[in-house]
């Protein structure tokens, strides 16, 4: 290899040529890590009305490492996303000196088994809230279809006045509901958007007149094909059998 000039020649250049990419990286690392590049403004954007402007400082005060160049994006945006309430983060370098960030909230639909929160995409949260909300249970597989079903069952019964309070649903996948005047409705397993729809067509000539009577109704059972049982007060009503 010694004897060939050429070859020599050519392993000069690239020695030379990694050399000074070596050179420029490093010169390139030592500026972008220069308290020169300091981070001046960050903006937060986005319709806020849990996140605090003191949750917001704390992170930015405590959380937010290195300047323009140097910050992980990617570390900030999981970090502001820690917060209770946040659903969403984007996170932007906005030259020279302003760094962006979008944050989207979560909004609570209902409260679930009394442990966590849901929001209007079916999806749970953990965050604190004193609101009146309604209550769904059912299995940890069942969050989105709960509050699927959930919207059915409130756009349907508006057409009464009425609203549903608790929504249950079983391991066996059947559905229970209780409006807020306290009337607990069994819909089941199957059919149960056709029994709902037939429930609200009959509701004002059927309960909606025994409540102008002042006849209470407590528990209502649409599993009968062609009807369906009632319990005044505390009076048992029979339930149909495999429905």
């Amino acid at each position: 290899m010694w004897d060939k000039p050429a070859l020599m020649l050519w392993l000069a250049n690239l020695l030379y040529a990694v050399a000074a990419i070596l050179l420029m990286y490093a010169v390139l690392f030592l500026v972008v890590h220069l308290p020169l590049f300091p981070l001046r403004e960050v903006k937060v954007n986005g319709e806020l009305k849990h996140v605090t402007r003191e949750q917001v400082q704390f992170i930015v005060t405590r959380a937010l490492k290195g300047n323009f160049f140097t910050l992980d994006l990617n570390k900030t945006r999981r970090t502001f996303e820690k917060l209770p309430w946040v659903r969403n983060v984007n996170v932007r370098r906005r030259w020279p000196d302003k760094l962006e960030v979008t944050m989207e909230e979560h909004e609570v639909l209902a409260r679930w088994n009394n442990t966590a929160l849901v929001n209007t995409q079916g999806e749970l949260f953990q965050a604190a809230s004193d609101q009146q909300l309604p209550i769904f249970s059912g299995p940890a597989d069942g969050v989105q279809e709960v509050a699927s079903q959930y919207e059915f069952f409130r756009q349907q019964l508006a057409k009464t006045g009425r609203r549903p309070v608790t929504v249950n649903l079983s391991p066996r996948r059947a559905w229970q509901i209780k409006l807020d005047d306290g009337l607990v409705v069994e819909l089941g397993r199957e059919h149960v958007e056709q029994r709902m729809e037939k429930f609200v067509k009959v509701y004002d000539r059927t309960l909606g007149r025994l409540a102008q009577l002042q006849k209470a109704v407590d528990y209502v059972d649409l599993r009968y094909p062609n009807g369906f049982a009632v319990r005044m007060g505390d009076t048992a009503a029979h339930k149909p059998a495999g429905a």
